[in-house]
């Protein structure tokens, strides 16, 4: 039997990177990436007959003398003030636990949100027996990472208006490494949708609400969305997943660059490779046109 193994450099597409520049080196696990002499071990490496050798798949970062690997796919690894989209899981003491695209679930406490209404005070033995009538299990929501725990998992806060519990909308997941870390990740798109974009690679995509009102935990999801939002909404999901396919970073001017050049196309072409590549490479020669 003929059993085909192909490298992670041969997986890797290059079609988009720019023209003038060296495509990056893949080290595959077991590899060799330099002698240790005068060099330090760390993340995604390992020391193996007096050479540091890769443990992952992934692209090769010094600081200073420090080697490490940073993998081409991986979990995400929360920090503190990334915004983030999460789906409760489960209600605990106090508590919810929410799944974020991380190793471990986060966990919201009830002392983490704002009350209905904007009250500030202790939160008794009612608040915990209504925390069902806040969020219940398959809710999505906005929040942000209050703090790291040792063991790695996230505290979760909503105590901002921006935050809370989403709508109707279309989530699309994408690895969270291709999420551009910027000041503002609430965008509202010229074509009349709002995106989301979470550090932890969920994406949440809704029409624009233009009644300026807090998020909170009322939503209405028996409401009608127009025919033309939903062709919308789809049309940017699928601008979003061409740039995800293609490895380019996504933010707000890549998906607003993208959405335009995909107007010549209808929703349903939007799902052919040829398309696809078409947006994506207009879509960087207009980046690349900016950057100069």
């Amino acid at each position: 039997m003929n059993i085909s193994i192909s490298l992670a450099s041969k997986k890797t597409r290059h079609a988009v990177l720019k023209p003038s520049s060296n495509p990056p080196i893949i080290f595959t696990p077991g590899e060799k990436i330099r002698d240790q002499a005068g060099f330090m071990r760390g993340h995604g490496t390992y020391v193996s007959a007096g050479s540091l050798k890769a443990t992952v798949a992934g692209v090769e970062q010094n600081i200073n003398k420090l080697v490490t690997v940073s993998p081409l796919r991986c979990r995400y690894n929360g920090e503190i003030g990334d915004v983030v989209i999460a789906r409760v899981t489960e209600l605990v003491h106090k508590r919810w636990k929410v799944d974020i695209n991380a190793r471990l679930d986060a966990v919201l406490l009830l002392t983490s949100i704002q009350l209905p209404g904007g009250e500030l005070r202790r939160r008794g033995m009612e608040d915990e027996q209504s925390m069902r009538s806040y969020l219940s299990e398959g809710d999505l929501i906005s929040a942000e990472v209050h703090s790291v725990f040792a063991d790695g998992s996230l505290s979760l806060h909503m105590r901002s208006l921006k935050y809370g519990k989403l709508g109707q909308g279309v989530l699309v997941k994408v690895q969270s490494n291709l999420i551009k870390r910027s000041k503002n990740h609430f965008h509202n798109l010229s074509a009349g949708v709002s995106v989301i974009l979470g550090n932890n690679g969920y994406i949440w995509i809704e029409p624009t609400n233009d009644n300026k009102d807090p998020v909170g935990f009322e939503v209405d999801l028996q409401q009608v969305v127009d025919i033309g939002d939903r062709q919308t909404i789809s049309r940017v999901r699928n601008v979003v997943l061409a740039l995800s396919y293609y490895k380019m970073l996504i933010y707000d001017t890549s998906i607003q660059y993208a959405l335009e050049e995909s107007n010549k196309y209808t929703v349903s072409d939007l799902l052919t490779a040829e398309a696809c590549y078409d947006i994506v490479n207009l879509t960087r020669h207009r980046l690349q046109a900016m950057d100069e």
